[in-house]
């Protein structure tokens, strides 16, 4: 590891961290350590860091902004690839939006609002990147990315890169083919938006934003939704129906405005989120007969 990180400095790929705490990069702050984290200056910073990886038979993971994660409180094995300043470059002409892995998407859809361009609404209150919101199709407000992604641009396990369309890309509920059939980190994406009234956009942006605070525990530390909706339900209304919100395990607890979040009262670990997670799964399961799934991406050491 000591090479690698020498040789990572060497080539100026960015920021690199030795045993960095992951409770530091998401939004749970929750996971133990990366081995080496690796916060690249541009595109070519991810690419001589993959090509550096590859060379020393480095297991690589790459995160956005932290939300949606749950980290193992071992940490994370090998080489931790964060997207975020400088890959955060946005260019847009008419209705068409090219902006790299890193932007927060917060922050895009607000300023792509305040110019009239509608279609980016839904995601006005969605914590993380540009890259991660692609990776995992999200979305909120009977919208989600696979309505306004017409191609993003990859780089998948072994260094090489490829644009994919939007039918490439196998969007569905919270999933794309990133997550596992063809693992990669999206570097760059492009979107197709439409001409609004800048007024109704903005307005409608607000009205998203002030819909998630007054309805989901932002003022706490936390992922985002912990499951999947396994529609025709909901999961916040099955976590309320069978009494849970309010419940605790160690530092864990399912929020008291939201059955479907979970948030860190200030010293929860991993385990006791996953705990929790097993415990909502057979009460729902025993109550109501429905298989709960995780929306949250688990990852690290087990």
């Amino acid at each position: 590891m000591e090479q690698l990180v020498k040789e990572l400095h060497e080539r100026n790929v960015g920021k690199v961290l030795v045993n960095e705490p992951l409770a530091r990069h998401t939004t749970m702050k929750i996971g133990g350590p990366a081995d080496i984290m690796v916060i690249p200056n541009s595109t070519e910073g991810v690419l001589n860091t993959l090509e550096l990886v590859k060379q020393h038979g480095t297991k690589w993971t790459a995160i956005g902004r932290g939300s949606n994660l749950l980290v193992s409180d071992k940490g994370i094995e090998g080489v931790v690839i964060k997207l975020g300043e400088g890959l955060d470059h946005l260019e847009v002409e008419g209705t068409k939006v090219s902006v790299e892995g890193g932007y927060p998407l917060i922050k895009l859809a607000t300023l792509l609002s305040r110019q009239g361009l509608a279609g980016l609404e839904f995601a006005g209150g969605i914590p993380g990147s540009v890259g991660g919101a692609v990776y995992m199709n999200a979305g909120a407000h009977k919208s989600d990315m696979s309505e306004i992604v017409t191609r993003a641009l990859v780089m998948f396990e072994n260094g090489d890169v490829e644009w994919l369309s939007n039918k490439e890309l196998e969007f569905s509920y919270r999933t794309s083919v990133l997550q596992k059939k063809r693992p990669g980190i999206v570097l760059k994406a492009e979107l197709q938006l439409q001409e609004g009234n800048r007024d109704e956009v903005f307005a409608r942006i607000q009205q998203n934003k002030d819909y998630r605070r007054d309805t989901q525990p932002w003022n706490y530390p936390c992922a985002g939704s912990i499951f999947r909706n396994p529609l025709p339900h909901y999961a916040g209304n099955l976590v309320e129906k069978a009494g849970l919100k309010g419940y605790k395990i160690g530092g864990a607890q399912i929020s008291s405005m939201h059955g479907n979040f979970i948030v860190n009262t200030g010293n929860a670990t991993a385990q006791d989120v996953l705990d929790l997670i097993a415990f909502i799964q057979r009460e729902i399961k025993e109550k109501f007969h429905v298989e709960m799934h995780t929306e949250v991406e688990i990852i690290g050491r087990q």
